[in-house]
């Protein structure tokens, strides 16, 4: 089997130039899904029977929840692949996708706070989820401290990496908190085994939310790789033949 193609991501000048190519792919339709799915969520789905309006928050809220892990997760992975073949290209994709993730985490801790409010009577309880939830945004601060902690390029590089691979061990402690713990989270209602419990009308938009929010995420990371490979390669020979 011919492996050209794979060995092709681990160069900086072919993922600079696809990374640059992919980014209108992602961003039109990310915008275009996204607009979709807040006026099927805000406008067309009905109001829920227990929480009212309230719960449209749930179109935010959820995949916002949904990209803080995944992010993380392609982090990690991306982190792991640096660390094992030692490709930088993994570690600039493992550095554009932190400050992305953080961002999501923040946003679907806060909505979660606004959500949690009528629904607990507070704003925040030390909840399974919401902790693990709290620790991921950590992990991600963290990941970028260690970044800028570190003058040399190479250490600065395994020793996040080193960082993003052990944290993984929170992601299914986020997914299945609900599961283990006796938690007041609500249960999984799209992505569980078997029907989701939600009425369609409601659920087409939040899928349409969740895809938005992952083009989203495609977008800026093509945004975010070219700057990181940018920043890496400044003194290569063929960063001057791309720019002139």
């Amino acid at each position: 089997m011919d492996w050209t193609w794979f060995h092709k991501f681990g160069s900086p000048p072919h993922v600079y130039r696809l990374a640059g190519r992919l980014t209108p792919w992602f961003a039109w339709p990310a915008a275009i899904t996204i607009l979709i799915g807040l006026y099927g969520g805000l406008v067309l789905a009905p109001p829920d029977y227990q929480q009212g309006d309230g719960f449209r928050i749930i179109y935010v809220h959820a995949p916002s929840a949904w990209l803080s892990v995944m992010i993380y997760t392609t982090m990690a992975s991306a982190a792991f692949v640096g660390l094992v073949w030692r490709m930088k290209v993994a570690h600039a994709v493992a550095a554009s996708c932190a400050g992305i993730g953080a961002w999501f985490t923040v946003v679907s801790l806060v909505t979660g706070m606004l959500w949690g409010k009528p629904m607990w009577g507070t704003y925040w309880v030390w909840d399974p989820r919401l902790t693990a939830q709290l620790i991921l945004l950590f992990l991600f601060f963290g990941y970028m401290a260690l970044r800028a902690a570190i003058d040399d390029a190479s250490r600065a590089d395994r020793a996040s990496a080193l960082l993003a691979v052990v944290g993984i061990v929170n992601v299914p402690i986020i997914r299945f908190s609900v599961d283990w713990w006796n938690s007041i989270h609500q249960a999984p209602s799209v992505m569980k085994l078997g029907r989701p419990t939600m009425p369609v009308d409601m659920l087409m938009p939040l899928l349409l939310m969740l895809l938005g929010f992952t083009l989203y995420f495609a977008a800026v990371l093509t945004i975010r790789l070219r700057a990181e490979v940018l920043r890496r390669e400044r003194q290569a020979s063929w960063l001057r033949e791309v720019l002139d």
